[in-house]
Order: structure tokens, then sequence, then C-alpha cells
């Protein structure tokens, strides 16, 4: 029995590496964002530490019902981080996706298929989520020390928040019309969002209305494994959860965005498409 011809499958496992480095070319181009990652976040946490470090703050968790009487300056910290991350993550996806959508919907009509596009994005959008959250995470031991698995569990509280507006800043990308109102709603909806989780500067950020925000989960996984050595995985996969959500609405949208309404044909050499515009080659 003869094998079968594989031009037509290479081509098509040829095509993720090609969207992949695409898509993490994008995502690391920014320079602004990487100032802000590298000068930004020690700066943040100079700051933060400096007005609330010595302070005793109460923090609930809410799986045991237990109140934990910390440090203001080390919860602060975790406050800011993640304050941080969600700025960050949000802002590179937001801006690498906007600028890059006229040029996917190129590479649909070049052959690329849909899933293999979605597939790259999302891969590119997790590894750089996690690469933002260690290095905000590994920033924190400038100014606190806490244990192994206390710096673990703020690092997973990171990568998790960051994760979340990594594909909050997908969905808007998609989604919105010009560039204010996606940084804008980044911006205001990780400040908003972060600052309400601790109780330095909001008197009810032991409150039960607090669970329906997305950086919830991460902040009550971080500060129990950092604080009450606990680990909180439920809370952890809560922050999933609002990842799989904004991914999941966002590359929806990208894929209505990106569909290809016109059928390509082959000429000697080269791919066209129906109304004549040349097709880029895929690999």
């Amino acid at each position: 029995m003869s094998a079968p011809d594989t031009p037509g499958l290479r081509t098509l496992y040829g095509q993720f590496p090609t969207a992949l480095r695409f898509s993490v070319r994008d995502q690391t181009r920014n320079r602004l964002a990487g100032l802000l990652l590298v000068l930004f976040v020690p700066a943040w946490y100079l700051l933060m530490d400096a007005m609330a470090s010595g302070e005793v703050l109460d923090f609930k968790l809410y799986v045991t019902g237990e109140v934990l009487h910390v440090d203001g300056g080390h919860l602060t910290l975790i406050s800011a981080g993640l304050n941080s991350v969600t700025m960050i993550a949000g802002f590179v996806v937001f801006d690498a996706v906007r600028k890059a959508l006229a040029f996917d919907r190129r590479l649909v009509f070049a052959g690329f298929r849909q899933s293999i596009l979605i597939g790259a994005k999302t891969l590119a959008i997790a590894a750089v989520a996690t690469a933002i959250a260690l290095y905000t995470a590994l920033a924190i031991l400038f100014f606190w020390r806490p244990t192994a698995g206390g710096w673990f569990a703020v690092f997973a509280g990171f990568a998790v928040i960051a994760l979340t507006y990594g594909a909050l800043g997908l969905l808007l990308g998609v989604l919105v019309k010009r560039d204010l109102e996606g940084f804008f709603l980044i911006i205001m909806g990780g400040l908003m969002d972060t600052f309400l989780q601790n109780p330095l500067g909001n008197p009810l950020a032991n409150k039960p209305v607090l669970q329906w925000f997305p950086s919830f989960g991460p902040m009550q996984f971080a500060a129990g494994g950092a604080f009450g050595h606990t680990a909180l995985w439920r809370h952890l996969a809560l922050g999933l959860v609002w990842a799989a959500a904004f991914s999941t609405a966002g590359l929806v949208i990208f894929r209505l965005r990106t569909r290809n309404g016109t059928r390509t044909v082959n000429r000697p050499g080269r791919r066209y498409s129906r109304r004549g515009s040349p097709a880029l080659p895929s690999e």
C-alpha cells in the first residue's frame, strides 16, 4: 500500500510555526510596554512599599473565613504587582492584535487556516503573559522575601491575571474601533479591579461583592499562599475562567473578522484570489 501524498500536510503543519512567529514578534516589538515592564514595575513597587510598609491590615480568605493580619506593605506589593501586570499584559496584546488584524486577514486569504492562526495567537499570548508575570514576581523579591511557596503563589496569581487581561486585550483588539477606547478600558478596568482588592485604600475590600471581579481569584490565591500558607486552587481556577471567557469571546470575533470571503485559485508560481489580489505564500 503506497504512502499517502504529504506535501499538503507538510504545508499545513508548517503554517503553525510561521503564524506563531508572527504573533510573538507582534507582541514583543512594543518598546513602550518593555520600558513600562522594566522601569515602571520596580518604581511602582518602591512607591507602594513606602506608602504602606509597617501598617497592619486585615485580609479575609473567603474559603476558610479566616481574617489574616498582614503587613500592609507586603499585601500592597501583591496588589501593585497585579495592577502592573493587568495594564502591561492588556496593553501589549491589545496593541499587537489591533495592528495585526489586517495582516491576519491577508494570511487567511493566502491559505492559512483560521484554526492555525487562533492556536498560534493563543499560545503567543500565554507565553508573553507568563513572561510578564515572571518578571513582575521576580522584581518583588527586591522589596520582600516571602517563603518559596509564598513566592510561587504570588507568581501563579500574577500569571493568571496576566492571562486574563491578555485575553481582554485580545477581545478589545478585535472589537473596539479606536486605540484610545481600548487603552482606556484596559487601564481603568485594571486600576479599579486590583485597587478594590486591597483593604489599604478600600474599606469594602473584604466584602463579598468583590468575588465578581477578575482579580479576586488571583489575589485570594496569592495572599492565601503568601500569608496563610493555604493553596486556594479553586480561586486560581476562578481566574482562569475569566481568562477563558475573554479569550473565547475574542477568538470568536477574530474568526468572524478574518473570514475568507473569496475563493483562491492557483496560477503557475503564484496564488490569487477571485478579486485578483496576490496572496501571501504559505510556508
